[in-house]
């Protein structure tokens, strides 16, 4: 018997549990980390056509959805494993979990395979505070959010690190998920208002975000509901068959989406005709396009989570834990002495 052969260094690929992003994320703060991110993604918008892009790969079944986001530049690929199963939590499971993989392209090697359910609310968030930058009414002091759920107190932190907002009017048709926010996000120095009704809770808000789970067409928002120059972050219909927007709302609305032959399929605008205009974010970052006109326009942003965000999410939380503890060495890669001999690998190990 022959002595089992340590795995070289090149079998070893930098991993961010559940436990390392957390402990990274408290390290930095979240509201800074929350900065970073959104840095990192602007850089990526600016340069979009840059990136292979492909609608994300969605296999749908009657209790959710199980995607795969693929995106590459020239020197890296990544990927993002990610579910959606609105029912889940009735059973103790998560409604969204994923993970993800930043690649060489040069080699094809993984340079860091890292969780992302966390990371996903993160740049999520980020994203939606990022767009608004460029799209809410100037000096926006109200946010009302309908939908409390996960993903609402980090939308709350990424706008206030952005834009400074730190009033908050929040509603969701369970009362306890308006609780919880409510004691999560006083805790964090918001002024929050916990509301009885959607119709409540946009009243006196310059922004209205809208984050909920179920799986079908809704009616979070009706036309009576919204009133000239808000700004909506739409983030809760991701998926065919899945909406939070009354119709009519997009037909007052200028509305800017990441990918439009995703969100055709995916967003609000699935309500729409297939040729109704829409602008394209990077367009707007880059100063090609306007984003907000006026004071008494609507915006909307119908957000439903591009590859390129994920992407750069990775790069960014590689190029934090680079030298850091805030990951571990996995050892992924099978890497034989010589290359052509995977099966000597396997016999050498017994």
């Amino acid at each position: 018997m022959t002595d089992r052969p340590e795995p070289s260094a090149l079998a070893y690929v930098p991993f961010v549990s559940v436990d390392n992003m957390m402990r990274l994320v408290n390290a930095t703060g979240v509201e800074e980390f929350l900065r970073g991110l959104a840095g990192y993604i602007e850089a990526d918008f600016l340069r979009w056509p840059e990136f292979d892009k492909t609608p994300r790969v969605a296999s749908h079944s009657k209790d959710g959805v199980i995607e795969l986001m693929p995106t590459a530049d020239a020197e890296n690929y990544g990927f993002k494993y990610v579910n959606g199963h609105p029912a889940n939590m009735r059973q103790g499971y998560q409604t969204v979990t994923a993970f993800g993989v930043l690649s060489s392209v040069a080699n094809g090697y993984p340079i860091l395979l890292s969780e992302m359910t966390v990371l996903t609310a993160l740049r999520t968030a980020a994203t939606s505070a990022l767009v608004a930058k460029y799209l809410a009414p100037k000096d926006a002091q109200v946010m009302a959010m309908i939908g409390n759920g996960a993903q609402c107190e980090f939308q709350a932190m990424a706008f206030r690190a952005l834009l400074g907002v730190n009033r908050l009017r929040l509603y969701d048709v369970d009362p306890a998920a308006t609780e919880k926010a409510t004691r999560n996000l006083v805790a964090q120095g918001f002024d929050v208002t916990a509301c009885d009704s959607a119709m409540q809770a946009v009243e006196g808000a310059q922004i209205i975000t809208t984050c909920t789970a179920d799986k079908q067409y809704a009616t979070v928002l009706t036309d009576n509901m919204v009133g000239t120059g808000v700004h909506i972050n739409a983030i809760g219909g991701d998926c065919p068959g899945k909406t939070e927007l009354h119709r009519d709302i997009l037909m007052r609305s200028e509305i800017f989406v990441e990918y439009p032959p995703q969100t055709r399929v995916e967003g609000e605008i699935q309500q729409l005709a297939p040729d109704h205009a829409v602008t394209e974010l990077w367009q707007v970052m880059r100063g090609e396009v306007p984003g907000r006109k006026g004071p008494s326009q609507i915006t909307l942003f119908d957000s439903v989570g591009f590859a390129i965000e994920d992407f750069s999410a990775l790069r960014f939380v590689a190029d934090r834990v680079a030298g850091t503890g805030f990951s571990q060495p996995l050892d992924l890669l099978a890497d034989p002495d010589d290359p052509r001999d995977l099966f000597g690998m396997l016999g050498r190990a017994v």
